[in-house]
This record gives structure tokens, C-alpha cells and sequence, in this order.
């Protein structure tokens, strides 16, 4: 089957006719005023979103054909570029838009970030430090400086982040400055002060982000009811039969992106990051009960086509370092059953704690509060659990604070049960050049180490609410 053009299943969802439609108009306007670089850029934006980014950047290139001194189709290319994993071909983008805009704050912020990626820690440095001096209200910015993780902020930095939470008055700017000024006083072990910024941030970022644990702890039993051994065993044999996909998943800051800078230095894996696709396909396909033979193969080869234009090599393996694929453990079963599957676990009041202070995005839908995380590493426990019982074995867990103490023998073990050969790359996983986009970018372009496993203690005094949590009984499966 070709893997360029996969077949889409069952008919056209509303959502898929509006956006066709979109697509439709935005062409429409192109084709009536090709002069139109902001109709270029909204159509560019439809396709990068639609995973059609080879056709966005050709838009984008004939808008700049046609306006070659503008500015938006320019850092447009920069961001569908890093988007489609090609972050060293963005940084040549970036630096022709400071050539322009070389007193603007957010290009020099966006550089900063694509450097950062990169692996250039000094230049991402000094591009986040020019923004902030071109504009030091940027919560964006610094977040991005203290998200650098090895790089500590210090007083006067503080100082002028408290100027700015002054006067600043949207949301997700304050929401961003209270989690820099949160790590920030943490360096500097005012974990008080600390703990009161992440407080305030997640709650902001709770006002615009929308999440339930209710509607989660509710996936999770209708997940546990519909995926028994009977109706695995029904359905043994169907989707697309390639092996290439390992799926990572997780807790977001259990050490994912380490597992993966390990596998992705391996000759025969490419890391591929954080792919959408797998979630997008469960949204699409809702109900997994009704789903076919043919429709199953179809699914496994979409998820495979979308994947393979993210694809820069020809090695055989390649990783999708998504964490919440953890709720799609029996989809992937169903659509892709030769897939390899890794669960990366880190112990739990500071996996959740690292959760807590790390500004993720405003449209991931995570919790916000305390309370709310525990249930949340609850459910994504009792979710696997449940697959343990009925698939024991299919998913092989990695266990971080493991892998720190001896990082040789449970590489050894991860790729033995992959069925790769040992390779000495693997624990120089801090030597890869590959762009990292994850909060833990810097961290894994350093030797293993184990800072960072006990920052929670620092904070134990206001954790009450998580470790009571975590402690919890598990819920009553219906």
C-alpha cells in the first residue's frame, strides 16, 4: 500500500467537511488577489495543521515570490519548518528575520527557542536576553530562559520579571512570568515564594485550558470495559503489519525524552518527537467497538503515511515520544499490532511535582491543580495496569530512576526487548545533534545524572494535596 496517499476511512466527519471548506475559500481568495500574502499565510496555517507541510512551505515560497520584503510568510516558513521536525533548516529562516526585524522582540524570542532545540544553549541565551532587552514584559521569553533548565536566574532577574507582572494584564503572558518567576525563586531556594508563582500560574493557565478529570476517569472505565481479551482475541491479526512505530508514553516529565535521545542515537531508530497523529486519528474514529479488518488497516497506514512525511532516513525504526498515547494503548493494538510500546515511569510525587511547574502550552489539556494531577497519574496507572493484565509483557516499562543508577544495563534490557542489537551510541545519547523540542531539550544533551530527582523536597510543605492523592485508593472499576 502506498504509505504517501492512505486511505481514508468511513465517511467524511462535519469537522473534515468545514475544513475542506476553509481550504476551499482560502484558494478561492488566492486565486482572485494573488497578491494576497495574508490569504497565503491562513492557507499555510490550515495545511501545516492538516500535516501537509510540504504544501504549505510551496505557498509560503510563492507569497514571498510575490512579496519579498514581507515578514509574516517568513516566520511562518520558520515555524512550519521546526513543526515538521527540520529545526536546523529554520535557523537560516530565523536569521533572515532579524535581518528585517533585526528591533523587534519576538523574532529574536522565537530564534532564541529554535537555537535552544538546536542544542546551541549560549545562543538560545543570548537571543532570549536580546528579546527581553528589546522588551522585558515577554512572559514567553522568560519562560523560555528558565526553561533552559541548566541556566539559573538570578535577582535582578527577578526584579525585573515583578516589574512586569505589574503591569502586565493578559492572561497568558502573567500565566507565563509566574512559572519563570516560580523557577527562578526555586534556584534560589525561596521555595515559598516558589511554590505561591507555580500556584498562580496554574491556576491562570487552568482558566484558559480545558480539562476534566471526571470526563478522564470516565475514558478510562469505558477503555477497561470495551478492550477485554475476548475482544482483542476477535480482532488478532488486523491492522498494518509494520513494525517501524516504538511509542514512548508517560507521564510528561517522567523521562521520556531521555528513553528517547537514547533510542533516536541508535543506528537502526530515528526519534521522531512528539507526533499528533495517533491522538487525532482516536478523536476521528471515536468508538473503537465498530471498528473492521479493512478500516483498521486503513487507520494503521494513515498513522504511518502521516508519520513517514516527518521521516529524514531510512532507518528501519522510528519513535513517537507522545506521553498521553498512554490512553491509546488499545488502539494502537488494534490498528498497529506489531508496534512496540514503552512506558516510562518516574517515581510519582516527583514526576507530578515536575508536571506542576513546567509551562507545557496553552492549548495542552493537563491539570492544574494538585488534586487534580494525582487523579490524573491514578488513571493513567490504572490504565495500564489494565493492559498489563490482559496483554502481560506487550508493554515494557522503563523505570527513570533505574535507568539514571545504570544506564547501560537497562539500555541493554529496553533494546533487547526491541530486538535491536546493543550499540555504545545509545549511552552517548548526549552527543546527538537531532533538535529536542521538550522541556528536557537541555538536559538530555548532557552525561545521566541525578539532579533534579529530589527537587520536590524542597516544596514537600505544600504538596500535602498530592501526596494525600497519590496515596488514594483506586477508584471502583464499573
Amino acid at each position: 500500500m502506498d504509505r504517501s496517499e492512505p486511505p481514508t476511512p468511513r465517511s467524511t466527519p462535519p469537522l473534515f467537511e468545514a475544513v475542506d471548506r476553509a481550504e476551499r475559500a482560502l484558494r478561492r481568495a488566492i486565486e482572485l488577489v494573488p497578491g494576497d500574502v495574508q490569504a497565503h499565510v491562513d492557507l499555510a496555517s490550515l495545511l501545516t495543521r492538516l500535516g501537509r507541510a510540504a504544501e504549505a512551505l510551496s505557498l509560503l515560497d510563492e507569497a514571498l515570490v510575490r512579496r519579498p520584503v514581507a515578514v509574516w510568510p517568513l516566520s511562518m516558513k520558520a515555524a512550519v519548518l521546526e513543526g515538521d521536525g527540520r529545526s536546523y533548516e529554520a535557523l537560516g529562516i530565523h536569521r533572515a528575520l532579524l535581518a528585517r526585524a533585526p528591533k523587534a522582540a519576538l523574532p529574536w524570542m522565537n530564534y532564541g527557542r529554535a537555537l535552544a532545540a538546536a542544542g546551541d544553549l549560549q545562543g538560545a541565551i543570548e537571543a532570549y536576553r536580546k528579546s527581553l532587552t528589546l522588551d522585558p514584559r515577554q512572559g514567553l521569553a522568560w519562560w523560555g530562559l528558565a526553561n533552559l533548565r541548566t541556566v539559573q536566574l538570578g535577582p535582578d532577574d527577578v526584579t525585573r520579571m515583578e516589574q512586569a507582572l505589574s503591569v502586565v494584564t493578559e492572561g497568558l503572558n502573567r500565566t507565563q512570568l509566574h512559572y519563570a518567576l516560580g523557577k527562578a525563586l526555586g534556584d534560589q531556594g525561596r521555595f515559598g515564594a516558589s511554590f505561591r508563582h507555580y500556584a498562580a500560574g496554574n491556576k491562570l493557565r487552568g482558566d484558559f485550558t480545558a480539562y476534566s478529570s471526571t470526563s478522564l476517569g470516565e475514558a478510562v472505565r469505558q477503555t477497561a470495559a470495551v478492550f477485554t481479551p475476548a475482544f482483542l482475541d476477535a480482532r488478532r491479526g488486523q491492522g498494518a503489519d509494520a513494525p517501524d512505530p516504538i511509542f514512548i508514553i508517560g507521564m510528561p516529565r517522567s523521562g521520556s525524552t531521555l528513553v528517547e535521545q537514547i533510542l533516536a542515537s541508535h543506528p537502526l531508530v530515528e526519534g521522531l518527537g512528539e507526533l499528533l497523529d495517533l491522538g487525532e486519528i482516536a478523536t476521528a474514529l471515536g468508538q473503537p467497538e465498530t471498528l473492521g479488518a479493512l478500516e483498521a488497516a486503513a487507520l494503521g497506514e494513515r498513522y504511518l503515511g502521516a508519520a513517514g512525511r516527518r521521516r529524514r532516513t531510512a532507518r528501519p525504526f522510528f519513535t513517537d515520544k507522545m506521553p498521553a498515547n498512554w490512553r491509546h494503548v488499545g488502539l494502537i493494538q488494534l490498528i498497529l499490532p506489531n508496534a512496540k510500546i514503552i512506558d516510562v515511569r518516574r517515581e510519582p510525587v516527583a514526576c507530578c511535582f515536575s508536571s506542576f511547574t513546567t509551562y507545557f502550552n496553552s492549548q495542552t489539556s493537563f491539570p492544574a491543580t494538585l488534586e487534580d494531577l494525582a487523579q490524573y497519574y491514578r488513571d493513567y496507572v490504572r490504565a495500564l495496569d489494565h493492559f498489563d493484565s490482559i496483554l502481560p509483557g506487550q508493554v515494557y516499562r522503563v523505570q527513570y530512576e533505574r535507568l539514571v543508577d545504570d544506564l547501560e544495563g537497562e539500555t541493554r534490557r529496553l533494546l533487547d526487548h526491541l530486538g535491536l542489537p546493543f550499540a555504545a551510541e545509545c549511552l552517548r545519547f548526549h552527543e546527538n545533534p537531532r533538535a529536542v523540542q521538550t522541556p528536557s531539550a537541555q538536559q538530555v544533551r548532557r552525561p545521566i545524572n541525578r539532579e533534579g530527582l529530589d527537587r520536590w523536597r524542597g516544596y514537600e510543605a505544600w504538596l500535602g494535596p498530592l501526596i494525600l492523592g497519590l496515596e488514594a485508593s483506586p477508584p471502583e472499576s464499573s
